[in-house]
């Protein structure tokens, strides 16, 4: 039996399932994210002891990360090889210092990372402290981009949310 009828109702029968299954692939997304939240504390951890290569394990291969211009070392950098490098200089002048994350807020495929910063430079007495936001895009487990904002409210503009959900576990 097909015709207009059969078509219609067919019809009104994949659209009512439609938003369930929008739902559905949300919520599988939402879990995806929040098991990357202790797979971001270790790489946070990894830099804070220098252990470049552990810092960029998680990261896809050809992962796209960017700093503001106005940080050391500011711009963009593709691939992991190119990350590390950059990770390396930019603790190349601390003699001592730590980069902790203090928030993670997830959304859509991106987790909003606020992170505080304290640092001294080499020959100096003098501590330096930042509180900025990390925005990592994850696809397939993987974190495929990480932009970084020196403003956390910019940052959790450009990944298109408020606050949307929070996790500091």
């Amino acid at each position: 039996m097909s015709g207009p009828g059969t078509l219609l109702a067919l019809l009104c029968l994949s659209l009512a399932a439609y938003p369930q299954g929008i739902k559905d692939t949300q919520l599988e997304s939402s879990k995806e994210l929040h098991k990357m939240v202790p797979v971001l504390r270790a790489v946070y951890a990894a830099f804070n002891r220098g252990d470049f290569d552990a810092a960029v394990a998680p990261l896809d291969p050809q992962v796209e990360w960017t700093e503001p211009a106005e940080f050391p070392g500011g711009g963009s950098y593709h691939g992991r090889d190119a990350v590390k490098g950059y990770l390396r200089q930019s603790r190349a002048d601390w003699e001592e210092g730590s980069s902790e994350p203090e928030r993670f807020i997830t959304t859509g495929n991106r987790i909003v990372v606020f992170v505080y910063a304290r640092f001294r430079p080499k020959g100096s007495n003098e501590w330096h402290e930042v509180r900025l936001a990390d925005v990592y895009t994850v696809r397939a487990g993987k974190i495929v981009q990480m932009n970084a904002f020196r403003d956390r409210q910019e940052a959790l503009k450009w990944a298109g949310t408020t606050i949307a959900s929070e996790q500091s576990g």
